[in-house]
């Protein structure tokens, strides 16, 4: 059952954020109602594969230990203690009951962002900003792409508004449009406009209904060659459901890292997802990217952050 007593107890609060964006109030209900009625995931649904990143560099055709791998980590320090000076402690449950600050994550993503060299990036949930900002700045190594994020801030906690994004400066205005609201509302028009995609992450709600939404959607967008990475996989069946559902894909189930043991989880880490486009006849994923790319188009208008 939907527990409600944290919002019955803040009662003119809660009418005033309801207020302020009824649809999205009224959807944010819907989904939290959804995720109740899903249930727990069975702790052995998903088996991590230990050799993940290996896997992940031979199908880039980079190395383990290539500059690559070097940039992520002369990087991720630097960014975590920044967001130290700025008062926030990255790591499991940093974002209200979200978690940030996941190595193995992000830097999966930092190898897709590098090898495939991606125009069209998009996002859902921002949080702090960790993935947004290594996104970015792979971006800008590439010389080229864009990121669209889209992120519903939290109904209630207007303090948690101001850390959205936190972890992201203004260097990267150019490659970030950030599209408030709920990707239920705002992922299907940007994926109209933006025709093709060449990479999607999902971390947003983590809830079955969600994830196969988003996911069955950026893969129609997703160019062959391309990657969806999906986060905390063990949290519902989502991920599981759509790699047994679609073929024509290369997928991994992979250990997170978190800066401190997540104890609400069945191994203290979690784990995240990546699926893998099968890229056009006789290619290999990492020069997919060479003949799959298309003019960049412009962004859609970027929502007030």
């Amino acid at each position: 059952m939907l527990n409600l007593q944290p919002y019955l107890l803040r009662p003119i609060a809660t009418i005033s954020a309801i207020a302020s964006n009824p649809i999205e109030s009224w959807m944010w209900l819907r989904e939290q109602y959804a995720v109740q009625r899903e249930g727990s995931t069975p702790p052995d649904l998903y088996k991590a594969q230990e050799d993940w990143e290996s896997r992940l560099c031979t199908l880039l055709e980079v190395s383990p230990a290539g500059e690559m791998m070097s940039e992520f980590w002369d990087l991720w320090p630097r960014v975590i203690n920044e967001l130290r000076a700025k008062g926030v402690d990255a790591g499991p449950e940093s974002f209200k009951g979200w978690n940030d600050g996941d190595a193995g994550f992000v830097r999966a993503i930092w190898l897709l962002v590098r090898c495939l060299r991606p125009r069209h990036v998009v996002e859902t949930g921002v949080a702090h900003g960790v993935t947004s900002r290594f996104i970015l700045e792979a971006l800008e190594k590439n010389g080229d792409g864009h990121l669209w994020s889209i992120d519903r801030p939290p109904i209630m906690e207007r303090d948690l508004r101001a850390q959205i994004g936190i972890a992201v400066d203004g260097r990267f205005e150019h490659r970030w449009s950030y599209i408030l609201g709920s990707s239920r509302r705002r992922l299907p028009s940007v994926l109209c406009q933006l025709d093709e995609i060449d990479l999607f992450v999902h971390d947003s709600l983590h809830s079955e209904r969600n994830v196969r939404f988003e996911m069955d959607r950026a893969w129609a967008a997703l160019r062959p060659g391309g990657a969806i990475v999906v986060d905390d996989i063990d949290a519902n069946r989502g991920f599981d459901s759509f790699t047994n559902s679609f073929s024509g894909c290369d997928s991994m189930v992979c250990e997170a890292e978190p800066l401190r043991p997540d104890l609400r989880r069945f191994n203290k880490k979690g784990l995240f997802g990546i699926v893998l486009k099968e890229p056009v006849a006789g290619q290999s994923i990492a020069s997919s990217e060479r003949l799959q790319r298309t003019e960049s188009t412009q962004p859609p208008p970027r929502s007030d952050r």
